[in-house]
């Protein structure tokens, strides 16, 4: 019989070597499946890019999973256990681990199907989710934005949006946000921040998601030497907004919207307070959208006489808010009129032109040359009629 120093000896090499030689085997097993992983992941994306597993909307028995910002990988299985995709939460959550997938997943709307491996539905959860490219064109009216969202697939509800708007406390991040001052007859405090572009939006994404990737891009185009030009002619930011919201909707020519800004800041400045009165088409076709109708070079007395504080015929100065979402060459034109700049008066040609006049008898002599293009069918893109309604401009 051995010593029993020995024996223990022996005990101790015995497991000793059985574990160095459970560390290799799982060294082994783990190089070998993460060499297999890889494998599989490359074969599963080249299926992807090839088009042959591809999971939409479209897609025979696609389910609908939404990962929320902030969802934990045991949050996303008790939903996929929920939809009948996965069967036991634990070993997803472990092989989400093994695989070092935890932290790894995109919040989004993504696509599924029945009958996906653990594998397969952690790997298609770690793409980019779901999304649509949307165009909002410039002179977009906040109504409008939310026409196209919806028409390019968003599901977003329009009452959270609407109050989303009118809650400049979510988004006092922005300066330009934070500094407006709110007047109780706006009809949505943020409208003319949501900048026009071309943006990718998840099908799913909260109206707060959406419009803070609106005011992105807007910080975005607000350079400081913006803010140091509004101060400069005695403008809030806001203001600025406001009156390119309006030059935007007169015109879309580039080159006639510095002149524009000039004749709406020479009212603005002007001695004469009957000259204070904008007479903007723009606010007038805003007003008739909002009623259900139709824009147009020409207004019935009626539409004039809108009672609105954005009726700029019957309100001098500029009304409570912006009209449309303004592009940067309508923002530029509001801060940089066009200098030394003399005209008082504007009126549409009827093919996208503008004709501008210094004095009343020049803007009626326009008028008459020009009313006669004014009918259904002119061009509506590009100017709308201006003038001081004070003493008739023609409309």
């Amino acid at each position: 019989m051995l010593p029993k120093k020995l024996r223990i000896a022996l005990r101790v090499l015995i497991v000793l070597v059985l574990l160095f030689a459970f560390a290799v085997a799982g060294v082994i097993f783990g190089y070998n499946y993460v060499i297999s992983q890889e494998e599989r992941f490359d074969a599963l994306q080249e299926q992807i890019d090839n088009g042959t597993l591809v999971i939409d909307k479209n897609t025979e028995g696609a389910v609908v999973l939404v990962v929320e910002m902030g969802d934990s990988t045991g949050d996303i299985a008790d939903k996929l256990l929920e939809m009948g995709l996965i069967n036991n939460t634990f070993v997803f959550s472990l092989m989400s681990k093994v695989n070092g997938f935890d932290g790894a997943y995109v919040a989004g709307t993504h696509y599924l199907i029945p009958g996906l491996s653990y594998d397969e539905i952690m790997y298609f959860l770690t793409l980019e989710p779901s999304q649509v490219t949307v165009t909002i064109p410039e002179g977009t009216t906040y109504v409008e934005l939310k026409a196209i969202l919806h028409d390019a697939g968003l599901n977003f509800d329009d009452a959270e949006f609407d109050e989303c708007m009118n809650s400049p406390d979510l988004f006092v991040d922005y300066d330009f946000i934070s500094s407006i001052e709110i007047d109780p007859d706006r009809d949505y405090i943020l409208a003319g921040y949501l900048y026009p572009d071309t943006y990718k939006f998840d099908v799913n994404a909260s109206p707060e998601t959406i419009i803070r990737k609106f005011l992105n891009n807007m910080e975005n185009k607000l350079y400081d030497e913006y803010y140091a030009r509004a101060e400069q002619i005695g403008m809030s930011m806001d203001e600025v907004i406001t009156l390119a919201s309006i030059i935007q909707q007169e015109s879309g020519k580039v080159s006639d919207m510095m002149y524009i800004s000039a004749v709406f800041h020479n009212r603005l400045d002007s001695d004469d307070e009957s000259m204070r009165f904008l007479g903007s088409s723009a606010t007038i076709n805003y007003l008739v959208e909002l009623q259900g109708g139709t824009p147009s070079l020409l207004h019935t007395e009626a539409e004039t006489n809108i009672d609105s504080p954005y009726n700029t015929y019957t309100n001098p100065g500029l009304p409570p808010g912006p009209i449309c979402m303004p592009g940067l060459d309508a923002i530029s034109a509001a801060l940089y009129p066009e200098p030394n700049c003399g005209y008082m008066y504007f009126c549409a040609t009827g093919d996208g032109g503008t004709a501008f006049a210094v004095t009343l008898a020049e803007h009626e002599e326009n008028v008459a040359t020009y009313s006669a293009n004014w009918s259904v069918g002119a061009d509506m893109s590009d100017t709308y009629e201006t003038g001081d309604d004070e003493e008739g401009d023609g409309e």
